[in-house]
């Protein structure tokens, strides 16, 4: 199915409609190597020689808060703005994200807009490789790129730190939900990231991101999605804590509810990367409890 929601997930069709539309901005998302044992990829070089029209590279690992030792945390709102400014993207501006593996790290900068305040912004579904298939215009030119005013007000309901996320986890009264991969969850695999424990959140349930996804990389319908939330024992009438290995696919898991009409949600970002570092934090391991 196309599903166009210019706050949500729009289409490539919807994208090549307005392609020239003045106040369109289109951002590369696409990430460096998640874990050391992934394929080297160099995605500014892959930028670089061919990127949709007029896009800009967002480098989620730069535009962070390079002050903490976990991965890609959220960046100061000074930060976040200084760069958007420096990229020509600002107030008034409808901006479409997207990356090269289809549907990964072009969430994660969908809820960081989300948490600046700006929600004309989305995902495109499918990204580049559905752009790729379709055979639509590429090119290799940087974009023209004019400073534009920007203002962001900081929604502290959409993001969670550890104490917040440890609270949740002995009362209940949050569904905290994982998206990695089932073995991962249950701990019979090691984490990709050295020092870390195995295992989960206790009480938290497991929806790993694939599972979101049709084979295209496109997300599925909303009436789907809510069938993958429930059949995981998610109770969607519960505020939600999405989570994941260092907060970039809890992010998908984010887009996903917020497509379905979930609203009460919020992301944990230190995630496994910051909950499996420290000794002192309770982790359950096998399947989730329901």
């Amino acid at each position: 199915m196309s599903y166009d929601d210019p706050k949500t997930l729009v289409s490539t069709d919807w994208l090549a409609a307005h392609l020239n539309d003045p106040d369109l901005r289109i951002l590369d998302a696409s990430c460096r190597p998640v874990f050391p044992t992934d394929t080297p990829r160099d995605p500014v070089a892959e930028y670089q020689a061919a990127h949709i029209p007029g896009a800009r590279f967002f480098d989620i690992d730069e535009i962070s808060d390079q002050r903490s030792d976990l991965p890609h945390m959220a960046p100061p709102p000074e930060k976040f703005i200084s760069r958007l400014r420096a990229m020509g993207v600002g107030d008034g501006h409808q901006v479409v994200v997207y990356d090269s593996a289809g549907l990964f790290s072009a969430a994660r900068v969908w809820w960081t807009f989300r948490l600046m305040g700006k929600t004309d912004i989305a995902v495109l579904d499918g990204g580049l490789p559905k752009w790729r298939a379709e055979e639509r215009p590429l090119e290799d030119m940087p974009p023209v790129v004019r400073d534009r005013h920007m203002t962001v007000q900081r929604q502290a309901g959409l993001i969670k730190d550890v104490t917040q996320v440890a609270a949740a986890s002995k009362l209940g009264d949050y569904e905290i939900v994982d998206a990695r991969g089932a073995s991962r969850f249950e701990g019979t695999d090691p984490e990709p990231r050295p020092g870390l424990r195995s295992g989960h959140i206790p009480g938290s349930k497991n929806v790993p991101f694939a599972t979101l996804l049709n084979a295209d990389g496109t997300m599925k319908s909303p009436e789907a999605l809510k069938a993958v939330f429930e059949a995981a024992g998610v109770d969607l009438r519960k505020p939600v804590i999405t989570s994941c290995g260092s907060g970039v696919t809890a992010a998908i898991l984010s887009l996903a509810l917020e497509v379905i009409g979930h609203r009460n949600h919020s992301l944990y970002d230190g995630s496994w990367s910051e909950w499996g570092m420290y000794g002192d934090l309770p982790v359950e391991t096998g399947p989730a409890r329901c």
